[in-house]
């Protein structure tokens, strides 16, 4: 039986989270022998790891990389919490050198890089067939795991984040192959690093559809979205500059100014969250924009919306998009650089412009035409968002 190694963060609440459940699912586990390494045991996903994958036991090294330093120092991490300081240094450094903005991927890149050196090797004792680097930076798997083949994961649309390409370019090489979750991800991810375009594959993100059964079965949300007459809209996603909560209270109002009566539920959780409550309050929508707070089960409030909207500024490819298609419910989101490898405009979804006055008008327009919204609902039913064809690309690589 051939082995297969994963490697990822953790399992908190988020779209690469889900999508790890997806592929844990949907590979064979009566051919292939699947462990999960996790660099911390934590998260609200943990229990859903399906019962025929090895989850392997943390190690303290690589899960002090998500506590503070002083914590690492006193559990005498000492090499962790040198090869952090380092990194956190040489990142500032270096960003100012290449003139990046405040929202770029160098410190954390740097954290695992100058960390690297002193963690220990993953399995040591086994060689496995194929190596799987989940989550960016891919230097664990890289260097601390013994096997014929390596790959590494893209979820992010490249051209909207701030990185260091020589460094990176050095850590994606070491891969025999790349994944990227689109067409349009794998576009901009060239655009940074060219000269690894003939190790780049294609392959969507995996629905895990007996997660998304056990959540949806038997739990209602109508107390908390009450069917009050308001058109109910929801976003679900962190409370980041990428998703772009901090604007939906301006967006909002704006709808409503158009002759719209609805409510906006968020869900999520970040550190926008009191940005957005600031936005909330100075846009007048204390009571039309209403913060749920992080959610272990979103699918009851998917099936209880109106209208799915994702008004995000970049997307590599949501996943919390593809649920709602998967419950049938008409879905509008912006125009970022990815939305056409999201879905088909007009046919199972509705792009609308970015800036808040496009993205409002767009968004009312589909509130009040129930024949689009009908047809939208209809020819969801009719696709397969599951993507279970997808696992035979994984396959393929161990057979290059």
């Amino acid at each position: 039986m051939k082995k297969i190694l994963i490697v990822s963060h953790g399992l908190e609440l988020g779209g690469a989270e889900t999508a790890l459940l997806g592929l844990l699912e949907t590979i064979d586990t009566n051919k292939y022998q699947v462990d999960l390494f996790l660099l911390r045991h934590g998260g609200a996903l943990m229990r859903y790891v399906p019962k025929t994958v090895r989850l392997l036991p943390e190690a303290p090294q690589y899960a002090s990389l998500a506590v503070p330093v002083a914590d690492v120092i006193m559990h005498g991490q000492f090499g962790v919490a040198a090869g952090r300081a380092l990194g956190k240094c040489l990142a500032k450094r270096r960003v100012r050198q290449l003139r990046l903005p405040t929202d770029n991927a160098v410190a954390l890149e740097y954290s695992h890089k100058y960390t690297v050196r002193f963690m220990p090797k993953i399995q040591p004792k086994v060689e496995y067939d194929l190596a799987v680097s989940f989550l960016t930076p891919h230097y664990f798997a890289a260097r601390k795991v013994r096997a014929k083949k390596k790959i590494a994961w893209i979820h992010t649309d490249y051209a909207t984040v701030g990185v260091d390409a020589a460094s990176e370019e050095a850590m994606w090489s070491q891969f025999d192959r790349i994944v990227s979750i689109s067409e349009q991800v794998t576009k901009s991810f060239l655009k940074t690093f060219p000269r690894l375009e003939q190790r780049m594959i294609c392959m969507e993100n995996i629905m895990p559809m007996v997660y998304m059964q056990q959540l949806t079965e038997g739990v209602s949300a109508e107390r908390e979205m009450p069917r009050d007459g308001a058109f109910r809209l929801l976003t679900i996603g962190r409370f980041s500059h990428a998703k772009r909560m901090d604007e939906i209270p301006l967006i909002c109002k704006r709808i409503r100014e158009r002759g719209c009566n609805v409510k906006w539920y968020l869900i999520g959780f970040g550190g926008e969250e009191e940005l957005t409550r600031r936005n909330i309050a100075e846009a007048g929508m204390q009571d039309f924009v209403v913060i749920l707070g992080k959610k272990e089960n979103p699918y009851p409030y998917l099936k209880a919306c109106d209208l799915y909207v994702q008004p995000s500024r970049y997307e590599g490819k949501s996943v919390a998009v593809r649920e709602a298609q998967i419950l049938h419910k008409p879905v509008v989101i912006t125009n970022y650089a990815t939305a056409g490898s999201q879905l088909q405009d007009g046919f199972d979804g509705v792009i609308v412009p970015m800036d808040v006055e496009g993205c409002a008008r767009g968004i009312a327009a589909v509130v009040q035409n129930e024949t689009l919204r009908r047809k939208l609902i209809e020819n969801t039913a009719k696709q397969d968002y599951t993507n279970a064809g997808e696992i035979q690309k994984l396959y393929d690589v161990m057979e290059l």
